[in-house]
């Protein structure tokens, strides 16, 4: 075990980063639709979009860690967090709003603006940050890739 191995790929980071996000927005949906119907089948959905929406922004997030780790207690990265999630949460839907693909709506919330936004995720956002930023992100820096799990050279399987 000499080596400590390299850390993943932006790639591959990014792939736990959309998976983790897919993943919680359906347990989320399906928690909420119990909370609010006491559906006991537990459904939740989410999009195709999530992926790719929840992917990108963990390595936004990702970067912002970095970033603020040293300078800033988590009280206010959870703020910063915060902002940037309903500004991406904003852009993303904005666009996806301009191809009538947006996933979500939140018009039927009384502090939401133009259905894509609601204030009253602010807590939800803010806890799900840090403990993005806690478990998630600060474990996925510390994978590493070791040696021995690198592909080896196998022959080709012969054509008949």
């Amino acid at each position: 075990m000499g080596s400590a191995g390299e850390p993943l790929s932006p790639l591959c980071r990014w792939y736990i980063y959309a998976i983790h996000g897919y993943f919680a927005e359906i347990m989320f949906t399906a928690t909420w639709n119990f909370i609010v119907n006491r559906d006991w089948r537990l459904l939740g959905v989410t999009s195709i979009w999530a992926l790719y929406i929840y992917g990108t922004f963990g390595m936004i997030l990702e970067h912002l860690y970095l970033r603020l780790r040293c300078r800033y207690n988590f009280m206010i990265r959870g703020l910063l967090y915060t902002l940037c999630i309903y500004l991406w949460e904003f852009c993303t839907g904005y666009i996806l709003h301009c191809f009538n693909a947006c996933p979500w709506d939140y018009s039927s919330f009384r502090y939401n603006f133009m259905g894509l936004v609601c204030l009253e995720y602010f807590p939800v956002w803010f806890v799900g940050s840090l403990l993005l930023e806690r478990f998630v992100v600060y474990n996925t820096l510390c994978l590493r890739l070791d040696e021995t799990w690198k592909l080896k050279e196998y022959p080709s399987p012969k054509e008949d």
